[in-house]
């Protein structure tokens, strides 16, 4: 068995799942085939590599509750990355799917920072 260490680096996304504040939601199976078409084509131009964990959560703040998917990454040693390419492609990565969902923010989580994605700085009513 072979073993191959690089020093580790992760990325989380965080996007809700509804329409905008209109309560309908995506589903799942959608969210998946936008990630996998995204991937293939980073794949097919540069040879990115962008492996997730996908896990459904739920957001809550004041009266939001909103269900969301958590994008979880690392730089995987298999196609291991630059951290600023990692982290540059991940943040492409999160503004595609922002669009594509119809999101207006979200937050993508990295070992050393956070930062926000934003559309516009309408909230939530519900918040």
């Amino acid at each position: 068995m072979k073993t191959k260490a690089i020093k580790t680096f992760t990325a989380v996304i965080t996007l809700g799942l509804e329409i905008g504040y209109s309560k309908e939601l995506y589903k799942k199976g959608f969210f998946i085939q936008t990630l996998q078409e995204y991937q293939r084509h980073r794949i097919d131009e540069a040879s990115i590599y962008l492996s997730a964990s996908i896990t459904e959560c739920i957001i809550v703040l004041s009266g939001q509750e909103e269900k969301h998917i958590r994008l979880e990454f690392i730089n995987y040693p298999k196609f291991p990355l630059e951290v600023e390419v990692f982290k540059n492609e991940i943040i492409k990565l999160g503004s595609h799917l922002l669009k594509k969902l119809q999101q207006n923010r979200s937050v993508i989580v990295f070992t050393d920072e956070t930062i926000m994605l934003e559309i516009d700085e309408a909230i939530d009513p519900r918040i």
